[in-house]
């Protein structure tokens, strides 16, 4: 079941509102239904009884073949009147029902003790009366009278069949057929039951989207802040909760813009210091009068210098903001296999990117770059793969070196981490590539892995999404 249930914010509140509002609406129209039952049934029970008591007090005042006439003249429908001298049978049955001693209370009230009563149930049928006549009045003709504008339906009613002694002992009985108006819902209660719920529903899922709007606005500037710190901030409006959030989304941006522009001058100043005392280093080791260890002074001077320039440069691209353009991905990897082949290194290309990426040229050539500078530098030969998907393109680096421990995999991204067995600092390398590499991908909304490919050597598997 919560597999079925939505995902999202705006999905589940209106979930849960409709689930209330429906079981809300189906327990308003039980009770409507219930209490509708038992009025209609005393409303339209009134006017049985009423015959009943006004029948009873009539015939009360006639002699026998007198009363046998009007008797019979009564004897009408919806209420048949039948005469006998004596109680008729009683059957077996089941407990009185609500509807049987309402109807039993209202003639015991109307008639008093002096007149006994039994009153019971049974389900019988009634005619459609006539045109222009409720539903409870007929014409005043025998039941072997002609209709007269043709047959009727038979609609279903619930007959009260009451039984009442007259004073001298003769009892009466009453066939009452009340029709069973409420024995289901009406179809006006249904349409505006299912009226009233889709209006809620359509208010409510206004009132869900627009106060879940500003927070997919906010997990939308939050994405790309990790691409653009530089963006412009969020607009502090809406209700008292999402402008608080705004405002310290947009105090957080603002801090660590203020943070990252510190630190790019801190380090801005000390690559400017930097070279002072480097340059007056190599001027002292050029003094030396030993010629090897002038040459190790020199090889430790030129390896603090390039990893210096390159982690302020690694620096200084990642906190400029990215141009998204779009990027012939086949062009920029031919390009580097044009390059690398110049320098004699084997660089083998296959596969087939569709349309052009959008990305940052500069960022994209700079981490395929170091890709494949590792793969040529620490494994021989570099073999690029591209797959191309609507989703997404993957462009896979393999070499033919030893490859990395497994456990190894993810430390070769932290800054100035090199395997010792097959990275040493007498490439050149300075430990910086592959995660500036994997930085670029992130920031990109991609990623890249290592993984130690079946038939041997590293393969790096960039995925860049559409």
């Amino acid at each position: 079941m919560m597999k079925l249930w939505p995902q999202t914010l705006f999905g589940r509140l209106v979930g849960v509102l409709f689930i209330g509002l429906v079981l809300a609406q189906g327990m308003s129209a039980w009770i409507h239904w219930s209490e509708r039952d038992r009025v209609l049934l005393r409303a339209a029970g009134l006017s049985p009884v009423q015959r009943v008591v006004d029948t009873v007090h009539l015939l009360d005042s006639l002699d026998l073949p007198e009363r046998e006439r009007i008797a019979a003249l009564l004897s009408v429908p919806p209420q048949r009147v039948s005469l006998s001298p004596s109680p008729p049978p009683s059957e077996p049955g089941a407990e009185p029902g609500p509807h049987q001693r309402m109807f039993t209370a209202m003639l015991v009230a109307a008639l008093g003790d002096e007149h006994p009563v039994q009153v019971r149930l049974r389900e019988g049928l009634q005619r459609e009366p006539a045109r222009g006549l409720p539903r409870h009045l007929g014409p005043s003709r025998s039941a072997s009278s002609p209709e007269p504008h043709g047959p009727r339906h038979l609609l279903p009613a619930t007959v009260f069949v009451t039984q009442v002694r007259l004073h001298d002992g003769q009892w009466v009985t009453f066939d009452t057929a009340i029709e069973r108006e409420a024995a289901g819902l009406p179809a006006r209660l249904l349409a505006s039951l299912a009226v009233l719920l889709l209006a809620v529903l359509g208010l409510s899922w206004w009132a869900v989207r627009w106060v879940s709007r500003p927070l997919r606005h906010l997990a939308l500037a939050a994405d790309a802040l990790g691409r653009n710190l530089n963006q412009p901030p969020l607009p502090e409006s809406g209700p008292a909760e999402v402008r608080q959030a705004a405002q310290a989304f947009n105090t957080m941006q603002t801090r660590l813009q203020r943070f990252l522009d510190d630190r790019t001058q801190v380090l801005a100043a000390m690559s400017h210091d930097l070279k002072t005392p480097l340059t007056r280093l190599r001027l002292r080791a050029e003094l030396l009068d030993d010629d090897e260890l002038r040459l190790r002074f020199e090889k430790d001077l030129r390896e603090m210098e390039a990893m210096v320039t390159e982690a302020l440069s690694a620096l200084r691209g990642l906190d400029s903001p990215a141009a998204s353009q779009p990027v012939d991905l086949m062009a920029l990897l031919q390009s580097l296999q044009a390059d690398h082949q110049e320098m004699g290194r084997e660089v083998h290309l296959s596969g087939q990117a569709g349309a052009p990426l959008s990305g940052d040229p500069a960022r994209l050539r700079r981490a395929l770059g170091n890709l494949v500078d590792n793969a040529v530098l620490y494994g021989q030969r570099a073999r690029i793969r591209v797959s191309d998907t609507p989703q997404a393109v993957t462009v896979q680096v393999r070499d033919e070196g030893p490859g990395i421990a497994p456990e190894l995999q993810e430390r070769v991204f932290d800054p100035f981490y090199r395997v010792e067995a097959s990275r040493n600092r007498s490439t050149g390398g300075t430990g910086l590539g592959l995660g500036l590499a994997r930085n670029i991908a992130r920031a990109a909304g991609g990623d890249l892995t290592l993984r130690n490919h079946p038939e041997g050597g590293l393969e790096a598997r960039l995925v860049l999404p559409r």
